[in-house]
């Protein structure tokens, strides 16, 4: 069965900040071309789980009119504090200019994502959520030709069902792969193309969020607190 074949000047794998910030930058360079996004969750930002101190300074560069245009960047950053804790105590740690936060914002990662995906298209981005990249092309020469889509209505068995729907190349000029951390078809191409040859190891964090409900007169709206220590032993 041949697969369907869609094709694009531009294909960003991945629909985060650095994703959609590449598209749009593209198409206020050159209006003219066509660019696609494909994002691998249900919605635009649904992978986005991060709260974040943001600085605009990159979204002025891209967007300078950002504030008129409704960017979700509505808690600037009051104070901000660096502590040591101890099991009992904590001790408040002078920082350098370059960990202030001041002018900075406190968001959602994801909300912004949503709301870079609107300025997107309204350039005329087109972004397809819910589509995974499952397989990197590669032209006869061996450099990138595009990415293809995963099959969709399979089942654990790896059977056919009947909603089975086969997936769909995405070809392309120039391809983007904005996965993200540790992304699939990204490491693939460290290995095809020897981009780790030499380099230094990549570290990764593991990234845990907690949601706290706290009493509303202990609550200060653009208080940020970084903290080190306790209860870890480093």
């Amino acid at each position: 069965m041949t697969r369907e074949i869609m094709a694009y000047d531009v294909v960003v794998v991945g629909a985060g900040p650095a994703g959609l910030s590449a598209a749009i930058r593209l198409k206020q360079l050159k209006p003219e071309l066509s660019v696609c996004v494909i994002e691998k969750g249900s919605e635009v930002g649904a992978h986005l789980l991060s709260g974040a101190v943001f600085e605009p300074r990159a979204l002025t560069e891209l967007i300078p009119d950002w504030k008129e245009k409704g960017a979700p960047l509505n808690m600037p950053v009051t104070e901000d504090r660096f502590l040591f804790l101890t099991k009992n105590k904590s001790f408040q740690l002078p920082t350098p200019p370059q960990m202030h936060n001041k002018g900075n914002h406190i968001i959602s990662l994801g909300v912004l994502a949503k709301w870079l995906a609107q300025q997107a298209e309204g350039l005329g981005v087109e972004i397809y959520p819910g589509f995974a990249a499952a397989e990197v092309l590669y032209n006869d020469d061996g450099s990138v030709a595009g990415v293809a889509t995963g099959d969709m209505g399979v089942n654990k068995q790896g059977e056919h069902t009947s909603a089975y729907q086969q997936g769909i190349e995405l070809r392309a000029k120039q391809t983007v792969f904005a996965e993200g951390c540790r992304g699939s078809l990204t490491k693939t191409l460290f290995e095809k193309f020897g981009l780790r040859k030499d380099c230094d190891p990549q570290t990764y964090g593991l990234g845990i969020k907690e949601l706290w409900e706290i009493a509303p007169e202990k609550h200060k709206q653009g208080l940020t607190v970084h903290t080190i220590g306790w209860p870890l032993d480093s």
